[in-house]
């Protein structure tokens, strides 16, 4: 919004300063600065309210130490974060990028589904909330809208240069003949050759592949929603470890949509993706000052209104800037935390039946749990999944060079 007003002022008036906000790490900055401005101020009035509301967490006695402590703390507070997301990217995000568009929707959309379930849980006074397959129903039909807009728009593109240029020289889009093709190419990290083609898994004919791709779209959306979802368990985790997802996808996405960075990188340059880093941005700063009340102790917790739209940001970003095989690396935690459940539940219905009793793996899961269980502090927990996932995040970033 506010990008289109300044290049009106500075093209018709010539505003001194307008020309700022042509450049996107400007924007960026702005974004971050105000989402964090929103989550503290806005947090502050949020809590306040639902405590007022008596909008409590009803807490199932899982015997881990200080449980019970946060019994009554505020949920919902996910609202916190879509907002501290929304707002900055509209001001200051150019709102004709097909890109920027589907992340609004699917911020709202699976913020939307996650609103339902904490709404049936505390004011229906139903402990399980939002029936399952109705959420798989909101995730698979988000992933289907995704899948759809990523195969079809034609504004959705990979740029394609004739010939060869040296890695330091500083390229210019028309210093040379380019092509804006359709692509379903992805890229497959740690190999020399990076790109590989949805159409390569088709078996039945290039005109099949967007079934082919699509399918993979749901399935990506549905399980890093769910891997979100699973991760909010303790104060923190999943604000913290979602900012540091946030901030390394900010910087993909950033160097994808530069034709000099992505030349030099030797990866594939994808029109107008550079604008995400704006919505990076802002969701970064949503989640670290989230944190300033969900930090232990918790004074409010985001619900699946949060973790649900977090999961399903982060998945739209990834297949948009074509890294979505990068996700097991980059967003580790939400697998092994995912991974621990399945695991753990499969177990113990294989013992059941071989046994006649079931055994665990864990001691509970999902994964924080079982270290709960042993007794470590729960701020230790999350400092350390944290540091985990700078790791991640670090060895994310590196395969921009390691093949």
């Amino acid at each position: 919004m506010l990008y289109e007003i300044f290049r009106f002022l500075e093209q018709k008036y010539n505003l001194a300063g307008a020309s700022l906000f042509q450049y996107i790490s400007f924007r960026a900055v702005l974004a971050t600065a105000l989402s964090l401005l929103i989550s503290i101020i806005f947090g502050k009035k949020l809590i306040d309210f639902l405590q007022r509301q008596q909008v409590g967490e009803e807490i199932r006695d899982l015997g881990l130490t200080g449980q019970m402590d946060k019994k009554g703390t505020p949920t919902m507070g996910g609202l916190i974060i879509i907002l501290s997301i929304l707002l900055p990217t509209l001001l200051f995000s150019r709102l004709d990028n097909v890109y920027i568009l589907l992340l609004i929707m699917a911020t709202i959309w699976m913020g939307g589904i996650g609103f339902l379930d904490d709404y049936i849980k505390v004011f229906k006074k139903n402990k399980e909330g939002l029936r399952g397959k109705f959420k798989i129903i909101g995730q698979v039909g988000l992933g289907l809208i995704v899948g759809l807009v990523l195969y079809f728009n034609e504004d959705v593109v990979v740029r394609e240069f004739d010939g060869e240029s040296s890695n330091t020289e500083i390229l210019i889009d028309d210093h040379r003949e380019y092509a804006d093709i359709k692509s379903t190419k992805t890229t497959i990290p740690f190999f020399k050759n990076n790109e590989a083609d949805y159409s390569a898994l088709n078996p039945l004919g290039n005109e099949y592949t967007w079934i082919i791709y699509i399918l993979f779209v749901i399935f990506i959306v549905t399980a890093v929603s769910n891997g979100a979802n699973i991760t909010d368990g303790i104060d923190g985790l999943a604000a913290g470890t979602t900012a540091i997802i946030a901030l390394t996808l900010g910087i993909l996405a950033y160097v994808s949509g530069r034709v000099d960075f992505s030349n030099y990188l030797n990866i594939m340059y994808i029109p107008n993706s550079g604008e995400l880093l704006v919505f990076c941005a802002a969701l970064v700063g949503a989640c670290v000052g989230f944190l300033w009340y969900n930090s232990y102790p918790a004074q409010v917790f985001m619900g699946d209104t949060g973790s649900l739209s977090l999961g399903a940001i982060i998945a739209v970003l990834a297949l948009v800037i074509r890294k979505e095989l990068l996700i097991p690396l980059l967003c580790g935690i939400f697998l092994v935390e995912l991974l621990s459940v399945m695991t753990q539940v499969g177990y113990f219905k294989y013992t059941k039946k071989k046994f006649g009793e079931g055994k665990r793996i864990f001691l509970m899961s999902p994964l924080h749990h079982h270290y709960q269980k042993k007794e470590i502090p729960e701020p230790k927990i999350v400092t350390r999944f944290w540091v985990v996932g700078i790791l991640l995040a670090i060895a994310t970033l590196a395969t921009l060079k390691i093949r």
